[in-house]
């Protein structure tokens, strides 16, 4: 196979990755790497004539972390197999220079071609709800603070995303609103739309939105996402096991007419409702009437096993189901294709004459992957190509050990070269 270098850089490597899951090699003709079965010591044999390397890979480790916590969505609820996937660290192997070429310039550019321009950085583990498709109740082991990136360290990597041709930028958790200095870090981070970044977006479950919106809006977000997953407070307290309905009611309210002011930054504001069979798969119709006189997008999600989220498929409830319920009582919505982007993650849907519109998130029934443009910064600081994928490298341990800008290039390139083109290769994830 012809190795591929990632570009012509001091240190060059060829990526490839552990599959401890496999008891078969598998070789990938697509960019010449043998990815094959190692044992963790093998993994460290082979690590160990790298040079500094191994500082940079995410430690193979059999406890597995809750997404909700860890991975910056879309957390179920926002925006798979046995649970999620232990974690396994990339690996990269020296690779003999080669001549540079259109791909090898793109350090975003996966090997099927997907330019991946939308960063999703976690900006803490901590959530102030512990909803019951999100997390177990009693929440998850929290990491040392020391472990997690630090503010400078976030906005290091923003800039160097942006750099790299990231045009928008959302922050997640955990719960975002909840890191002491959000607003701060949102103003520095929406300083980088002077350098090419085109939009920068939240998503929150709305409990502590309402206080900062506007110091938010003023440093540059434009975009909402919001988890709301029922419209009656008791259910609310059920489901997310805390109080806060009248919180996250008042925040919507506050971004709803935020989103009405024509003077205001708010670009886009958007509902994710995870529909789960047996507790709230009635109130599909009652979202999509919100839609009728407010000019936001309500997002029905199918509900996705995660760790802890004592998954059953007999609580998933499709797209198609979904659409037949809301037939009933809107016969008239239809499909509105025209409004599909090229890279969301869901199908537009409209009733005619309502000022909203309905977009449906078929992660399970109807993956998107095809044309997935989505990195993820755990909280932690590892790269993560693909939400439900096990392959982490630590960039937050290149920062804290003096790499060049060039260095990290090479490494995330590698990273996003290796990527599935669906669900991690885990393949179908239901059905």
């Amino acid at each position: 196979c012809k190795a591929i270098a990632t570009r012509d850089l001091p240190m060059q490597w060829q990526p490839g990755t552990l599959r401890a899951l496999s008891a078969l090699a598998r070789s990938s003709v697509a960019n010449g790497v043998a990815r094959s079965s190692a044992s963790p010591a093998a993994a460290s044999r082979a690590l160990s004539s790298v040079s500094g390397v191994d500082k940079f890979v995410a430690p193979c480790s059999k406890q597995v972390h809750s997404t909700a916590a860890r991975q910056g969505g879309p957390v179920p609820h926002r925006d798979e197999d046995d649970g999620l996937p232990q974690r396994v660290p990339i690996t990269f192997q020296k690779a003999a220079p080669t001549a540079r070429t259109e791909a090898n310039t793109r350090m975003l550019e996966d090997s099927f071609g997907r330019f991946h321009d939308y960063l999703r950085i976690s900006l803490t583990e901590k959530c102030n709800l512990r909803c019951k498709y999100c997390m177990p109740e009693e929440g998850v082991p929290l990491s040392p603070s020391d472990t997690q990136l630090t503010t400078p360290e976030i906005v290091k990597l923003a800039t160097f995303f942006v750099e790299q041709g990231v045009t928008k930028i959302r922050l997640t958790g955990g719960e975002p609103t909840v890191r002491p200095d959000i607003t701060e870090l949102m103003a520095q981070i929406g300083a980088l739309k002077s350098k090419g970044l085109k939009s920068i977006g939240i998503t929150t479950n709305g409990i502590a939105l309402h206080k900062q919106l506007p110091a938010l809006m003023e440093g540059g977000l434009d975009g909402i996402n919001m988890s709301l997953d029922t419209l009656h407070e008791k259910k609310f307290t059920f489901i997310t096991r805390r109080n806060g309905f009248k919180h996250a009611k008042k925040s919507l309210d506050a971004a709803l007419a935020a989103k009405e002011d024509a003077g205001s930054p708010l670009k886009t504001l958007k509902i994710n409702c995870v529909v789960m069979r047996g507790l709230n798969e009635e109130e599909v119709a009652d979202f999509v009437g919100l839609t009728e006189h407010a000019s936001l997008d309500v997002r029905f999600i199918e509900y996705m096993p995660f760790d802890g989220n004592q998954w059953k498929d007999s609580k998933f409830v499709s797209y198609a189901e979904m659409l037949d319920s809301i037939k009933e009582r809107f016969p008239t919505i239809e499909r509105t294709p025209d409004m599909d982007k090229p890279n969301d993650t869901s199908k537009a849907w409209k009733v005619p004459g309502f000022k909203g519109k309905v977009g449906f998130i078929t992660s399970m029934s109807n993956h998107f992957c095809g044309t997935c443009n989505r990195l993820r910064i755990t909280a932690d600081g590892n790269i993560k190509v693909c939400l439900f994928g096990s392959e982490e490298v630590s960039l937050r341990d290149m920062l804290r050990s003096g790499a060049t800008d060039e260095e990290l290039a090479t490494v995330a390139h590698a990273a996003v070269w290796q990527k599935h083109f669906a669900h991690g290769g885990k393949g179908g994830m239901h059905g």
